[in-house]
């Protein structure tokens, strides 16, 4: 690469990048670079939350090339623009992998993106760090799910409304998709294991991308007109919520009537947006950028140096990409080798500072500790912590709640090696996978 002219090198890296394709170092080079693929969607519905997932990792390889990299060698990333195509994800999985040759992806948000790539990364043997809160139900040997599971933001969340809010009626309102259906299975259960009656549960699912909100919103008003206190609990995702939000505030629905709780509006989301309508609705993830810590400040501070922007926000999935970046480099040094058995040997029980105060651990089931906060959006587009756990909470990767899950653990060391093993049987139910 250096041997190139540096204008038109940068030309025809722009041109591999809108047309979706990565970028290669000859293979000289190959032996001087550990390759690390970045798999997020920069167009499309999801470009919204997905774009600053990919300059994240950018921030961090940089970083972490500037404390020497990792084995004596320079990290480079790769990235791919899978244009929120979920078969695409596949696809470009499988350029990184078998083609790039990366030595661990970064990548995804949706499930359905997940779910995409899942069998790619188990045939090719990689790694996958996925950023973003989940339905849970699964624990694959190939991925590490540095995002909430459902006991540390969901039901969190409605335990929050219920005890502080004295919510009795609750709408459970997603996209159209695995995450808000599993989601939202889990939270029905456990609601009605609190004594909630069915009738003062309405689930509502729309299409990614919906705009039309005026008839779903007036539903929600009239079910909030019952008497008893109604929220909506929210898995909507990507630039839907826009509408949405400005639905609910044409509508005259105020946050002190019918709060909305949040799993997919962050700070990015917010940013540039008219946040009035947003105004005293919640929140709930495992980091703010409001959260007071030296490790947050120094983050924020390097974030906005790295992008040259006082004004780019940082959020909850960001913060995910950070911890499970820094436990695959930790790995890594462990095993001394980028090799995926190694690294998934190694990985667990490594802890990594968080942003919010303390360490975040990667467990057997390969899910992270994680703190959990209930925030209320601010005018300016950031979030006031109203309630936070006293600690960190285990990611459970197999629900309490549901009959098919309540008898599965996850545990990766050996001998047991296994994803959803059965704890009545004593059975290891298969590959690892729901």
């Amino acid at each position: 690469m250096r041997g190139m002219n540096w204008g038109m090198t940068n030309f025809v890296a722009a041109g591999l990048m809108a047309a979706g394709l990565s970028l290669s170092v000859p293979a000289h080079a190959a032996d001087d670079t550990i390759k690390v693929g970045v798999l997020h969607s920069l167009s499309g519905t999801m470009a919204i939350s997905e774009t600053t997932l990919k300059d994240t990792m950018l921030f961090l390889i940089d970083e972490q090339n500037k404390k020497g990299g990792l084995l004596g060698k320079k990290l480079e990333a790769v990235v791919v623009d899978p244009a929120s195509d979920w078969p695409l994800f596949a696809e470009k999985a499988r350029q990184l992998i078998a083609v790039d040759k990366v030595a661990a992806v970064f990548g995804c948000w949706t499930s359905v993106s997940r779910k995409s790539v899942l069998p790619v990364f188990e045939e090719l043997n990689s790694l996958l760090f996925y950023p973003v809160q989940y339905e849970g139900e699964e624990s694959q040997r190939n991925v590490f799910y540095t995002g909430a599971a459902p006991n540390q933001q969901a039901i969190p969340a409605v335990d929050y409304l219920m005890e502080n809010e004295g919510v009795e009626r609750w709408v459970l309102a997603g996209t159209d998709y695995v995450y808000p259906q599993t989601t939202n299975k889990i939270l029905q259960a456990y609601l009605e294991s609190k004594g909630v009656a069915k009738e003062d549960i309405l689930v509502n699912y729309t299409p990614f991308g919906h705009s039309d909100w005026q008839t779903i919103v007036t539903d929600i008003k009239n079910f909030g007109s019952a008497g008893k206190k109604t929220a909506v609990v929210s898995t909507i995702n990507g630039d839907a919520n826009v509408p949405f939000y400005k639905e609910l505030a044409n509508q005259g629905i105020k946050a002190e009537d019918i709060p909305v709780v949040a799993f997919s509006v962050g700070e990015e989301e917010l940013a540039g947006l008219d946040t009035g309508p947003l105004v005293g609705h919640l929140t709930a993830w495992n980091y703010f950028q409001s959260i007071d810590t030296p490790e947050n400040a120094e983050f924020i501070a390097k974030w906005k140096e790295y992008t040259k922007n006082p004004n780019r926000v940082t959020n909850d999935p960001m913060e995910a990409h950070v911890i499970g970046f820094n436990m695959w480099v930790k790995a890594v040094e462990k095993a001394g080798t980028t090799d995926p058995d190694a690294v998934i040997d190694a990985i667990i029980g490594v802890s990594v500072p968080n942003l919010t105060g303390g360490y975040s651990t990667m467990m057997p089931n390969h899910h992270i500790t994680k703190p959990v906060f209930i925030g209320e959006i601010q005018a300016d587009g950031q979030m006031e912590t109203v309630w936070q756990t006293s600690g960190l909470v285990v990611g459970d990767e197999w629900s309490d709640y549901l009959p098919d899950s309540k008898d599965l653990i996850a545990d990766w060391r050996a001998p047991m090696s296994c994803g959803n093993f059965n704890v009545v049987t004593g059975k290891c139910g298969g590959k690892g996978t729901n």
